[in-house]
């Protein structure tokens, strides 16, 4: 295993942030200064800033009902983030896909490169369902406009499933995608000038939220996704 990703998995840094301390001098394997490229093996002793980096014995997949007003970053840049409210065991697990800060619900954290890879590459298509509440009711024309043509918004079309979540409720929605560009529901609400008030994402592929509270976690097999 190349020293970059053994350093990601083993320390939740990314590749990126591990080729950088590596290039800094901040990482030997079996004492020897490493390089970029430099190959881990089971065997091998690896030390970052001189503190031995043991790696992960086994992968790791976690539901998190993430609360709003929480970003999914390790770096905040002065806003709370989800790892001030994980329990400690699950703090080295890295995020797949995104919620933005003001939006909640399931969020998935793996170790596991392949699992989140199948998740995210767009080739899959996982669904994703959200439910949704605007500041007003949806007019009947442009609840059509989104399910059966789109919004055309800067980064290309945006196509929809809504359903109502009560009868009667023009408020309230299940939104249903196979995408997941940035703040793609709400920046197509606001081109019809609705107001997101919520949003909460309660399904990601095979995965559902279910009656898990907020802020809890629940670690979930993967067998099914790979």
């Amino acid at each position: 295993m190349r020293i970059n990703k053994y350093l990601a998995q083993s320390t939740g840094i990314s590749r990126r942030m591990a080729d950088k301390a590596v290039l800094a001098g901040r990482v030997d394997v079996d004492g020897q200064p490493a390089q970029p490229g430099t190959d881990v093996g089971p065997g091998s002793l690896v030390r970052l800033d001189g503190r031995i980096v043991t790696a992960l014995e086994q992968t790791t997949t976690i539901i998190f009902h993430k609360p709003a007003g929480y970003v999914v970053s390790r770096d905040g840049q002065g806003s709370n983030t989800i790892y001030d409210i994980l329990p400690q065991p699950y703090r080295l697990l890295k995020p797949v896909g995104r919620l933005d800060k003001d939006s909640s619900g399931l969020l998935l954290l793996t170790n596991d490169g392949q699992l989140a890879n199948e998740l995210t590459h767009p080739r899959y298509a996982k669904v994703k369902v959200y439910e949704v509440t605007l500041g007003k009711p949806l007019e009947p024309l442009h609840r059509q406009m989104i399910n059966d043509h789109g919004l055309q918004l800067e980064d290309g079309n945006s196509k929809l499933q809504l359903q109502r979540l009560h009868d009667g409720d023009d408020t309230q929605w299940q939104v249903t995608m196979h995408e997941g560009r940035n703040r793609q529901i709400r920046r197509t609400f606001e081109s019809l000038n609705y107001y997101v008030k919520g949003l909460r994402r309660i399904q990601f592929g095979n995965y559902a939220l279910h009656d898990l509270p907020v802020g809890q976690v629940k670690a979930v097999e993967t067998a099914n996704d790979h």
